[in-house]
């Protein structure tokens, strides 16, 4: 797969926006911590952090073909889990809800289907084995 870039970064009113959302929805605490994590960063490392997520997300979706269950899916969830560290380390559980979340919020939906229907069903049959597998 290219180099494409398969998501674009929110902006800062964007981020906003949602860091409000994300509050009244979730764990403040944890919703602020992420906030100052993410403001924390320099430009150049908010676009390297970027350019790892693109690069989770790709291996994910190159690996649709092989299945959920398989050993390119499950390395892609483990690059994925791993670009989370960067802005909260969520638990097990949340892995699976944030990827519920890319299925049942129409924003998320949209920015998945955009890149491939399938991927944002086929992200949460993978993170679900990989959870399964840390336990």
């Amino acid at each position: 797969m290219s180099k494409r870039q398969l998501f674009e970064a929110f902006s800062e009113e964007e981020q906003a926006k949602y860091a409000v959302e994300a509050e009244q929805k979730y764990d403040s605490e944890i919703v602020k911590a992420s906030q100052k994590k993410w403001k924390s960063y320099s430009e150049a490392n908010k676009q390297r952090i970027g350019e790892e997520g693109n690069a989770a997300y790709a291996a994910i979706l190159e690996a649709i073909p092989f299945g959920p269950a398989s050993p390119q899916a499950q390395i892609g969830v483990e690059l994925w889990r791993r670009h989370m560290d960067y802005f909260w380390t969520p638990n097990p559980e949340q892995l699976v809800g944030l990827t519920d979340l890319y299925i049942s919020d129409p924003r998320f939906k949209a920015n998945f289907d955009k890149i491939d229907p399938r991927l944002a069903e086929f992200m949460r049959e993978a993170v679900k084995i990989f959870v399964k597998s840390m336990k």
